[in-house]
């Protein structure tokens, strides 16, 4: 279910997306699980994400790259 309040997420928002997926998968993956999953997954949970409103044709692998990038650091982030 999308948020009507929330602006919609494109491949080029990395951030809005890592963020996301921490807070979808949580402490479930640490920094070197991250680096080590596979784009054709990270693909499908990206678009998966609630208001993710970009196309599967529009995704390229520096996107993926920067997307796994802040990921990390959203997840160091919340580290203690």
């Amino acid at each position: 279910m999308t948020d009507k309040f929330q602006l919609p997420v494109y491949w080029k928002d990395h951030e809005d997306i890592a963020m996301g997926l921490y807070e979808k998968f949580g402490d479930d993956f640490g920094e070197s699980q991250i680096y080590r999953i596979r784009f054709t997954e990270l693909i499908e949970w990206v678009l998966e994400l609630p208001n993710f409103k970009g196309k599967r044709e529009e995704c390229n692998e520096g996107h993926l790259e920067m997307i796994q990038s802040k990921w990390v650091y959203e997840w160091r982030d919340n580290q203690n």
